[in-house]
């Protein structure tokens, strides 16, 4: 592995791929704390700034919600984001008047209107009774109950950061690579082993389903497969894995059928070991290298595939963000005044398939054994 792990550090695409998939992966796992908009799914509306552009800053002012929010564990919060106990209204001006707070509220790009709240109800969520000096809840209010946000790439139709969103979308991208992978990895593999290993009716009955399977448009198998399961977060993944898995047992049956006849292999069988021995000690190791590869060519599949799915509407559904479902709500911006909620997504679908396909060529060079240090 050391001489393997050499020549990938040598070419350049891999590595290429490597620090675009490292700082994704980070990214998945840390959504809810680097992302702007921590909330559940990134799923804070604000509908008057809807379809901003990149960049568009405004001030926001924070009222107190009236029920109590439950507070998120440490854990909680990492996985699942926290719900906030504010509700955010855009403002252009505001000013105080003794307990009352005047503001002339954001409506679009040319009106505003003006409202005016209770800066008790701004702080407490009710018209409870000031527990402080009237100038300090006034400077409090002020202070940190009104501040400026801005969207480094703009709002969706709903006024949803898009940066959050496309943050905590990488989950679902990595995810479904991920459980893509085991699934057809675990299914390939025991599949294309036995056909490889004993030949003869296995092989036939193998190949025979294999060839069936890959008759089979794979975006319409995985569509009927979704259908059947449901749609849904985990659906995507199963149904995503349970047709990558030809693949893997094809690579798999052609390399067990190069091996089973190699001294190696006799001499295991004339110590008397199992053919399960066999396999799992002495021949899957030696495949290694082409398990790698054509996993980090599924993970790529998996990912155009989920994308698809969620933009036909049939995969992960709304308001949890996914950048196909996020092509599929914006994409009429693309001939309009907001093309980049579209291609944001889109750009980042194609990086990070670009980087698992370049990581799989530098894994096929590294781990040829021809090849030279």
């Amino acid at each position: 592995m050391g001489a393997a792990w050499k020549r990938l550090r040598k070419n350049k695409g891999a590595l290429a791929g490597l620090m675009v998939i490292a700082p994704a992966v980070v990214v998945s796992l840390l959504a809810y704390v680097i992302a702007p908009d921590n909330t559940p799914d990134a799923n804070r509306m604000v509908l008057e700034v809807g379809g901003q552009y990149p960049g568009f800053r405004v001030h926001m002012l924070a009222v107190k919600k009236a029920q109590p929010v439950a507070r998120a564990s440490f854990f909680g919060k990492l996985l699942y984001g926290q719900e906030s106990d504010v509700t955010w209204t855009p403002v252009r001006s505001w000013q105080l008047k003794d307990t009352t707070l005047v503001v002339q509220r954001y409506v679009d790009e040319t009106l505003s209107r003006e409202e005016k709240y209770d800066l008790r109800e701004i702080w407490y969520g009710s018209r409870q009774a000031v527990d402080m000096p009237l100038p300090e809840l006034q400077q409090r209010v002020v202070r940190e109950r009104i501040f400026p946000v801005t969207y480094w790439l703009g709002t969706d139709k709903f006024g949803r950061d898009i940066l959050s969103r496309l943050l905590v979308g990488t989950r679902v991208s990595l995810g479904v690579g991920c459980i893509a992978v085991i699934i057809s990895l675990t299914i390939g593999v025991f599949m294309g082993a036995i056909a490889g290993y004993f030949k003869g009716t296995a092989d036939d009955l193998v190949m025979w389903l294999v060839n069936v399977v890959w008759s089979m448009p794979s975006l319409l198998l995985v569509f009927a497969l979704t259908l059947a399961l449901g749609k849904g977060f985990w659906q995507v993944f199963i149904a995503v894995g349970l047709t990558l898995w030809v693949g893997v047992a094809r690579i798999i049956r052609g390399q067990i059928l190069a091996l089973r006849e190699l001294e190696f292999v006799e001499a295991a069988r004339a110590l008397g070991y199992g053919h399960a021995r066999i396999i799992v000690r002495h021949i899957l190791p030696n495949i290694l290298g082409p398990v790698m590869v054509v996993a980090a060519g599924n993970f790529a599949t998996a990912i155009v595939v989920e994308a698809g799915l969620s933009f036909l509407g049939v995969g992960v559904q709304p308001p949890q963000p996914s950048w196909g479902l996020m092509i599929k709500e914006n994409y009429n911006f693309i001939i309009t005044h907001n093309p980049l909620l579209a291609l944001a997504p889109g750009v980042a679908i194609m990086l990070l398939v670009l980087a698992f396909n370049l990581l799989g060529n530098g894994l096929r060079d590294a781990l040829d054994v021809r090849s030279k240090i």
